[in-house]
């Protein structure tokens, strides 16, 4: 019979080919698709030559001579600039006219910096930019609202690309771009316009100490949003690199996009309908840092729509270029279709987050008029303070608790002397002590447990708060940074984190001693552990967690000066549950150690046997 360690072993192994085998027929499927995607495009291609003459349909289809050389043209609102190049006919950059670099003043935020190629270019055959020069139809173009591009692909299609302003009063209207694109077909046979894809620009990171798990691309399907960072494309253990990934094929994708940590770019099929999209990375250099870093880029394939020779089609998006604004998404969604509030990328926590989010902004609004300067800042602890109150009595049950446990202490060093030798017996008299004075043995860490998804969800929203971007506060310049006061030896000092680490050891040494001394000297590490855990994180974190800690040093203050519990026997105190399990576990394990001992001393001895 195996023991419990070659279980143990034979259960990860089990684990790890379970993995292997569900990551290597992942990338299988993944290839199949791929090659199935191929192969219908394959039947429906047409060997065909451009041709000039005008189709029964009355299509245009002589576009403008190109022009020579590159010329960008430039649609601006209030928030930002797009910039379109005939290069690909599509938008060059977006440039935020209130959006920062960071530790600047004067170098706005640029969107596809890197310039890989125009968002809403068109990517044919293994996903490759069709760059071509296109023509800037100037009668049909409006200057300052509406620019439209034409150009025959060199598949004897023309398309045509129609971009134009969003100029309602919705929330997020001004980072938004309508395009129409149009094919006209003056060839003499089909062609499916599934073998094309709209690229959505790509996405680095803002500065070099962003974390690299914030950039990555995402669509959302069946009401549900998928995101991928940049380090997918490395591969792990069970999987190897790819150069590309995506989404399954005939997937109904309501949208797509690739983003950074504070900005999204997002293209938006304004009819749902059954497609897929891909993305891939590269390696870039910021301007202030030499070291590389992962940016992503992608594209949303059209769909699968058989264009028949002299006929033409039309199809709408919507593209969104600007920050992952949480108020303002929220109330796109039913305005320009549903989901919008999903790019926040708040995950499992958002439950959290998005209340979290909503009041931290009401209180800046508040706060706003009488202290503009640090509204932000002070929109944070009002917040922090709310939360902490909200909580009072569950930390007040803890603090009563924890005391009454104390006071059970010498109680508890006479049952671990007694029965040191025998866990399961010392487990029973513990439950059994416990129930007799009427305490919960996890009263003490409930707070703790809630405080859990209320830390995550603080720092998720904290995370991706694009309005504490530039924003100060006391000695901080920017709430979305570490507040790095000076540098010594090339390592930043951080003051925050430092004030949080101390009120935090000090909170730990106001509250009442529970456990073994081993149990005391880990809860003792915390603050250290924190520490380093938030020292580079944005101060507006180490914000929040410090005043969480000077709220809860007044609380543990208050607390003191109540009337220490006493501790007395209740009355009818049965033994529970948990107890009587602990029992019935220790009288098998001791009926088992009873057969084990048997020896062949207590067996009944046989008379040798002799030769005859």
């Amino acid at each position: 019979m195996y023991d419990r360690k070659t279980w143990v072993v034979l259960a990860i192994c089990g684990g790890l080919l379970a993995l292997n085998f569900h990551y290597a027929s992942k990338n299988q499927r993944a290839v199949a698709e791929a090659r199935a995607r191929e192969e219908a495009l394959q039947k429906t291609k047409p060997a065909i030559e451009p041709t000039s003459k005008e189709s029964s349909a009355g299509l245009i289809v002589t576009p403008p001579p190109p022009p020579a050389e590159e010329e960008l043209v430039t649609l601006s609102n209030d928030k930002v600039s797009f910039v379109f190049t005939n290069i690909g006919g599509g938008i060059k950059t977006a440039v935020f006219q209130n959006e920062f670099e960071v530790g600047s003043k004067t170098s706005k935020v640029e969107i596809n910096r890197f310039h890989i190629g125009g968002i809403g270019t068109l990517a044919g055959a293994g996903e490759i930019l069709e760059n071509m020069i296109f023509s800037k139809i100037d009668t049909e173009s409006v200057e300052g609202k509406k620019i439209v591009y034409s150009a025959t692909l060199p598949s004897g299609i023309i398309a045509k690309k129609i971009y134009s302003l969003n100029e309602s009063n919705e929330a997020g209207a001004p980072y938004l771009i309508d395009l129409e694109l149009r094919f006209e077909n003056p060839t003499g046979s089909a062609v499916n316009l599934g073998q094309w894809s709209l690229f959505l620009g790509e996405a680095s990171p803002l500065y070099h100490a962003e974390v690299p798990q914030q950039t990555g691309y995402f669509w959302r399907d069946n009401d549900t949003i998928h995101f991928t960072d940049g380090s997918s494309f490395k591969g792990g253990w069970f999987s190897s690199a790819k150069s590309i990934v995506g989404s399954p094929t005939n997937t109904p994708i309501q949208f797509a996009g690739v983003t950074n940590q504070f900005f999204a770019t997002v293209v938006q099929p304004k009819e749902t309908a059954l497609t897929s999209m891909w993305a891939r990375s590269s390696q870039v250099t910021l301007p202030s840092d030499a070291r590389p870093v992962t940016s992503v880029n992608g594209g949303l394939r059209l769909p699968a729509l058989q264009l028949n020779a002299a006929s033409s089609a039309s199809l709408g998006y919507r593209i969104f270029i600007g920050p992952k604004h949480n108020p303002m998404l929220r109330k796109m969604d039913g305005v320009f279709g549903e989901g919008w509030g999903d790019v926040m990328q708040y995950g499992w926590f958002w439950w959290v987050s998005r209340p979290l989010n909503w009041l931290l902004n009401s209180f800046h609004h508040l706060i706003d008029n009488v202290s503009p300067k640090w509204a932000w800042g002070l929109a944070i602890i009002l917040l922090t303070i709310t939360v902490r109150t909200a909580i009072w009595p569950l930390h007040a049950k803890s603090t009563h608790t924890m005391k009454r446990m104390a006071k059970l202490q010498p109680e508890m060093a006479k049952l671990k002397e007694k029965y040191g030798d025998d866990p399961n017996k010392l487990n029973t008299e513990m439950m059994g002590l416990y129930r007799k004075f009427g305490i919960n043995p996890l009263g003490g860490c409930l707070p703790m447990l809630i405080q859990i998804p209320i830390f995550f969800g603080f720092y998720r929203m904290l995370q991706y708060a694009v309005e504490l971007r530039g924003q100060g506060f006391l000695w901080v310049d920017d709430l979305s940074q570490p507040d790095t006061v000076w540098h010594f030896a090339g390592i930043p000092l951080n003051l925050l984190p430092i004030v949080m680490a101390v009120t935090s050891f000090l909170q730990i040494q106001m509250t009442p001693k529970t456990g073994d001394k081993m149990q005391q000297r880990i809860i003792m590490l915390m603050p250290f552990m924190f520490f380093f855990f938030c020292y580079n994180f944005a101060s507006a974190l180490a914000l929040y967690w410090t005043t969480q800690n000077i709220f809860s040093i007044g609380q543990t203050w208050l607390m003191n000066k109540v009337p220490e519990p006493e501790l007395k026997p209740v009355k009818g105190a049965g033994k529970s549950w948990v107890q009587r399990m602990a029992e019935r576990q220790a009288e098998m394990q001791k009926q088992r150690n009873g057969m084990r001992n048997v020896t062949p001393d207590s067996q009944k001895k046989r008379t040798p046997r002799t030769g005859g």
